[in-house]
């Protein structure tokens, strides 16, 4: 049987699948999850308020600039804003390792988790 953070793993996969149509790289979404940490099993942790500009401000600030060492500019804002309008404004659940998986595979930073 699969452990929890696998089952949380095949569900990021499938979201990717159905709402992004995006055939996921496993070992790169796996290592995504994994850097996320125990914040995976906390439902607040876990998701990103599309709707909260300080929550998307921490994602650019937390991930983009300081975990893919991607220099501040309106194109970081404009990635997670489309992510965010992608993934659908009424969708109450976006799921925090999705979106930082789509957006590692966006500027091409796969190789920080390779490390």
């Amino acid at each position: 049987m699969a452990n929890q953070r696998e089952v949380l793993i095949e569900k990021y996969a499938e979201t990717l699948r159905t709402k992004f149509n995006h055939a996921p790289d496993m070992a790169l979404l796996r290592k995504v999850t994994i850097g996320l940490g125990p914040s995976i099993y906390n439902r607040d942790s876990a998701n990103v308020s599309g709707s909260d500009e300080k929550e998307l401000a921490r994602v650019k600030e937390s991930f983009l600039i300081k975990k893919l060492g991607l220099q501040d500019s309106e194109v970081l804002d404009k990635a997670i804003h489309d992510i965010i309008e992608e993934y659908g404004v009424s969708e109450r659940t976006k799921y925090r390792a999705v979106i930082y998986y789509l957006l590692t595979k966006k500027f091409d930073k796969e190789n920080v988790y390779k490390k």
